[in-house]
């Protein structure tokens, strides 16, 4: 493998990558004076995957939450199972599924290079019957069933479905009831042989190891790769959101709600340069120390819980602002006629400059963080990115470019979803 080594003089941080011949990319940072590590082992597949490319080349429909299901089922195996396995060498392993990518971890302070070969050993070898399979819908119908008791979850996805017509973003990460019902062992050996290429995942690993012992693991256990990668279907959604009101009625004290604009995207991705530019023009016209913040919270509209964030990945990008408040629609209201005007009369340039250092140092700090570190170096390889590259989008990002990205921000592609008492 040829190895590359990029470094931040500024950071004084140094990520070792490599592309095995298998098509696995590897990432890893060795940090000074830690007596921990930290590996994610992540796999381009995530929620919003609901066509496959069949033999034929065309894309096939697949069943809501099947990267969410296949996670849990990769735990799974004829002897021990993972979790009995990472016991045994005292390391600390957990999965996740989100909308874009599923990602296997294990942090600990000990053969942790014993615990790397797990990792890989396992995710490597699915093992799934379709009696256990249908165990496992029991449980994860179950689970979909807590989520949708949970107002916090309710409130983003109702949002998603008002702005998103077609998008799987709109649909639970774990599925329905009726989609996982669709799933069986065939199906998932099928979708595991396609989705689980080497070439369609990254190794990221963070702390107390050094890289060529990891490149040595890898070479040791990494598989040769089996047919072609996935590929990822992307379809152009309507410029404007399928309602601009959605309401649901829980068990909650007290209202809670987020304002969504939906932004019109020719492309699958947004650039790194335009995900920062937004996250510091939310800060600069929303964040705590704005004087819309201040109005909100001495008009008693809201509480030191609202915030805002662009919510974007493949083939969806939208702005949110929420929170607790006890007349959401008058809220609702005041967001906009604000952001109206800051539309009209442009960004507070100290604003800009004080969300800028905000975000700037934020990302510096989070480099101290192994698992921040490790699951950061995952995401930029899966958007195309090397490693530092948003700390070098922050600090081009310019005022102009911020005012830009208030365009986004448009007043009739806007919805908001509110959750109250029942």
């Amino acid at each position: 493998m040829k190895i590359k080594q990029l470094t931040n003089d500024k950071l004084g941080e140094t990520v070792f990558c490599a592309k095995h011949s298998s098509g696995l990319e590897i990432r890893v940072m060795p940090k000074k004076g830690y007596t921990s590590a930290y590996a994610v082992f992540g796999v381009k597949y995530g929620s919003i995957d609901t066509a496959v490319m069949n033999d034929g080349g065309e894309f096939e429909t697949i069943p809501e939450g099947t990267a969410h299901f296949l996670e849990h089922k990769l735990f799974e195996s004829e002897d021990l199972n993972a979790f009995e396995r990472f016991a045994k060498t005292g390391a600390s392993a957990n999965a996740y599924t989100s909308f874009e990518k599923t990602a296997y971890l294990f942090k600990g302070s000990e053969n942790i290079g014993e615990s790397l070969e797990i990792l890989l050993d396992f995710v490597q070898n699915p093992y799934f019957t379709q009696q256990t399979v249908e165990k496992e819908q029991g449980i994860i119908g179950q689970e979909i069933r807590m989520y949708q008791d949970l107002p916090d979850w309710q409130v983003m996805f109702n949002l998603l479905k008002a702005l998103y017509a077609n998008h799987p973003v709109r649909i639970d990460i774990a599925g329905t009831q009726e989609s996982i019902a669709k799933i069986d062992a065939d199906l998932l050996y099928r979708l595991y042989k396609s989705f689980y290429n080497p070439a369609n995942m990254v190794l990221s690993v963070v702390g107390a190891i050094e890289p060529q012992e990891v490149f040595d693991i890898v070479d040791r256990c990494i598989k040769p790769a089996e047919g072609r990668p996935a590929e990822r279907k992307f379809e152009k959604e309507s410029a404007k959101p399928v309602r601009d009101y959605i309401e649901e009625h829980l068990s909650v004290a007290t209202k809670q709600f987020l304002l969504g604009y939906k932004e019109d995207i020719s492309e699958p991705l947004l650039s790194l340069e335009d995900e920062i530019a937004s996250q510091i023009m939310l800060e600069a016209i929303a964040g705590k120390s704005s004087p819309l913040f201040k109005k909100l919270l001495d008009e008693e509209l809201i509480d030191m819980g609202f915030g805002s964030e662009l919510f974007n990945g493949f083939g969806f990008s939208c702005v949110m602002l929420g929170g607790i408040s006890a007349d959401p629609e008058k809220t609702a209201s005041t967001l906009r006629e604000e952001i109206k005007r800051i539309q009209k009369d442009g960004i507070d340039p100290a604003a800009f400059d004080r969300a800028k250092r905000k975000l700037y140092g934020r990302m510096v700090m989070g480099y101290n963080d192994i698992d921040d570190t490790a699951n950061l170096m995952m995401n930029l390889y899966f958007n195309e990115y090397e490693p530092f590259a948003e700390l070098e989008a922050c600090k081009s990002v310019t005022l102009e470019k911020a005012q830009e990205r208030l365009a986004v921000l448009k007043d009739d592609a806007v919805a908001l979803s509110i959750i109250s008492p029942i």
